[in-house]
């Protein structure tokens, strides 16, 4: 790439190149895609990666059964009709062709780049990523799965807990009673549904047996 260059964010352009169809080109075109995915809600490094990776699927236009026309109106709209059925195959055509791969080497340019902008920050995105399912009422256990089902580095998410003010026992109490009600259940049976639910949302066994020990009235 000696002969792409990076710019200004506020000029025509991020990368430069005489064959816009080049490394450049396509790599701006990542960075495009990466500014959209980012502007929707946060990504940790891998989910964003990941996403970059996968072709982007092409779009066809649907095809819609036309109601058939009186025979009188035939002639006159032949032409039209057969507009339509050419600009159908070539959807089909354009359809059936193989996405193009994506290169490792531009999504890494990509990745860089986002680090160089303060877009893209693990650390940041775990902190985020834990206050909003929190207050979605999901448990530290699940939330910390989710963190390493995205790729988050297990040191990035231990920090973010370490340094997380939640009270995690006091949001399973709230989720609890606001799911069956004060008082709690104490009935075997019907205690064990508070406990299967509660695991459903992710709260340790601790957590979940504090909701009875340490809050009673």
């Amino acid at each position: 790439m000696s002969d792409d260059k990076i710019v200004d964010p506020e000029g025509p352009a991020l990368f430069e190149s005489p064959d816009k169809q080049g490394d450049a080109g396509k790599i701006n075109a990542l960075i495009s895609r990466a500014m959209r995915l980012l502007s929707q809600r946060d990504h940790g490094e891998m989910e964003l990666r990941k996403k970059l990776l996968t072709p982007p699927i092409a779009f066809s236009k649907p095809s819609y059964a036309k109601t058939a026309k009186p025979k009188t109106q035939k002639s006159t709209l032949s032409f039209s009709k057969e507009w339509q059925e050419e600009e159908a195959r070539e959807q089909e055509k354009v359809s059936r062709q193989p996405p193009e791969e994506i290169s490792p080497e531009h999504v890494q340019a990509v990745i860089d780049y986002c680090y160089q902008h303060n877009w893209l920050d693990d650390a940041k995105f775990a902190d985020r990523y834990m206050s909003g399912r929190s207050r979605k009422g999901y448990g530290a256990q699940r939330i910390r799965s989710e963190l390493q089902q995205k790729g988050v580095d297990k040191d990035v998410i231990a920090t973010a807990f370490e340094n997380s003010e939640i009270d995690w026992c006091a949001l399973a109490r709230d989720i609890a009673v606001r799911k069956f009600g004060e008082p709690l259940p104490v009935d075997w049976k019907e205690k064990s549904k508070v406990l299967r639910y509660m695991l459903y949302r992710g709260f340790f066994q601790e957590e979940i047996q504090s909701i009875y020990r340490d809050f009673d009235d």
